[in-house]
């Protein structure tokens, strides 16, 4: 790897990078505590996953200046474990989900983003983004007027900057500040601090506590896999965004790898499972990240904020953290969506309000997502059926020829077969002509097979002529019309 390529990989502009990643580190703080009480785990378990996925993704990872640490999405899933077998079980757990999504890398499922629509990713999107405001609410609702004024401002900062100056990210001016001014005036506000404990001890490896044997691995077994399926589809359309907000592409499958080892440490060094996060990432390139040393820098200075300047942390005021995760849901929504919901496809628009729907009605992002990418088939099966079609026409001899031209599968099978007059008087030979078709499963064997031996059964012979070689394999592997004592008749190829 030249040194130009390393540079544009892990440091475009170390300065940015930098005060990037300060930002970030900041903003996973309260988060990690919170995902942590969620879990059901001491509050330094979320800080201490965050610090191990952060560092180990922004070495293993496929995607630069991607955020990956403890996230609400995997947290939800450990609620059960963690209340009736214990931490240490979930130690194990989070270790085993590693290692199923380095299985995952090795077996290239990476490559399945391909298989979701762009109306996917973009309900995704705007689901989360109104997730993440939605979350913002307790930290306002009630909390009086300093709360309300403090957020206003830290949202004034952090609009207002970047108009005069953008040496600085202006998030991380608008923390800073407002932390200083809490502290003067003594506010008295609901602070980071007020969340949970933080750590002074850096944290150190341990195998789980827990027996290594067969009715351990029926434990947690169930509880890795579904979190190794959630954190890889987060973090896979995760990086699918980022990839269009830096206009860059990045390794899908190096991810799950990535995102499988980050997970491997984590739970050797007493963390839980974690995966990428959209909100940590989205500040991380708003504030001008780009490079891998962004997002190992966000979790190194976690670990030295929480360990060595714990007390001046716990000071900041939730305020300023909601007022920067505003601006996250306000950059991460896709409001171009809105405006093309009439212009777009009714179908392409229904998928995207599908996805939203469910997603914020489940606060499960997997659910969404497969919602979408099973209404985008169903939509496209439709489409493709309404390009099927067959023609027929006989020159007033004994013999009719039948022009399929379109895609059949499981959607168009039964209109193919029912295109056939198989009692048509005086005929003697029907050729079926597939040059402009393609056949593409079982059940389009099954309906060729059908077709050819009703005609067969009633006297009439059955040339298939125009086959590709696709076609022609499937055919000759999967189908029995040409096989010998089939029906009567001979079938021509």
């Amino acid at each position: 790897m030249d040194m130009i390529h390393l540079r544009s990989e892990w440091a475009p502009n170390v300065t940015r990078e930098l005060l990037a990643g300060t930002v970030v580190a900041l903003a996973l703080i309260p988060e990690a505590i919170a995902f942590s009480i969620i879990a059901g785990v001491d509050p330094k378990v979320g800080l201490y996953a965050s610090f191990c996925i952060a560092v180990v993704t922004a070495f293993a990872g496929g995607r630069p200046a991607m955020i990956s640490a403890a996230t609400g999405a995997t947290a939800l899933l450990m609620i059960t474990l963690v209340k009736e077998h214990g931490v240490g079980y979930l130690f194990a757990a989070t270790i085993l989900t590693g290692v199923i999504q380095i299985v995952a890398s090795l077996m290239r499922l990476g490559t399945l983003m391909r298989f979701v629509s762009r109306s996917v990713v973009t309900g995704f999107v705007n689901a989360l983004a109104i997730l993440i405001f939605a979350a913002q609410m307790p930290e306002l609702i009630g909390r009086g007027p300093a709360v309300y004024a403090m957020t206003a401002a830290g949202l004034v900062i952090i609009y207002g900057l970047p108009r005069l100056t953008k040496a600085v990210p202006s998030p991380l001016v608008a923390i800073i500040l407002l932390t200083g001014v809490s502290m003067y005036l003594g506010l008295g506000i609901h602070k980071v601090g007020d969340m949970g404990a933080l750590p002074n001890e850096l944290p150190w490896f341990a195998l789980p506590q827990v027996p290594f044997t067969f009715e351990t691995l029926r434990i947690i077994l169930p509880t890795s896999l579904t979190i190794a399926m959630v954190g890889l589809l987060e973090s896979l359309m995760t990086a699918a965004i980022i990839d269009e907000m830096t206009d860059t592409t990045s390794d899908k499958n190096r991810e799950c790898a990535g995102q499988g080892l980050a997970n491997m440490v984590s739970g050797l060094f007493g963390g839980m499972a974690g995966c990428a996060m959209i909100g940590q990432s989205v500040i991380n390139v708003s504030s001008g990240g780009r490079g891998r040393l962004s997002t190992l820098w966000a979790g190194a200075f976690l670990l030295f904020l929480i360990v060595v300047l714990g007390p001046y942390v716990a000071q900041i005021p939730m305020a300023a953290l909601v007022a920067v995760m505003i601006m996250v849901s306000i950059n991460t929504f896709q409001w171009k969506s809105v405006r093309t919901l009439v212009t777009h496809p009714r179908s392409s628009s229904f998928v995207m309000l599908g996805t939203v729907v469910v997603v914020v009605g489940t606060h499960d992002l997997a659910k969404g997502v497969l919602f979408g990418v099973v209404l985008s088939g169903l939509f496209f099966a439709h489409k493709v059926t309404r390009l099927f079609r067959v023609e027929s026409s006989r020159d007033g001899g004994p013999v009719r020829t039948y022009k399929v031209a379109g895609q059949i599968f499981f959607a168009t099978a039964e209109a193919f077969h029912s295109a056939f007059d198989f009692r048509e008087a005086d005929l003697e030979r029907v050729v079926i002509d597939l040059a402009n078709a393609h056949l593409w499963d079982i059940t389009s064997i099954n309906a060729l097979d059908r077709v050819v031996l009703k005609f067969r059964r009633h006297g009439i012979a059955v040339d298939v002529v125009g086959m590709n070689e696709a076609t022609a394999t499937l055919v000759d592997r999967l189908g029995t019309h040409d096989k010998p004592g089939a029906a009567l008749g001979a079938p021509g190829h």
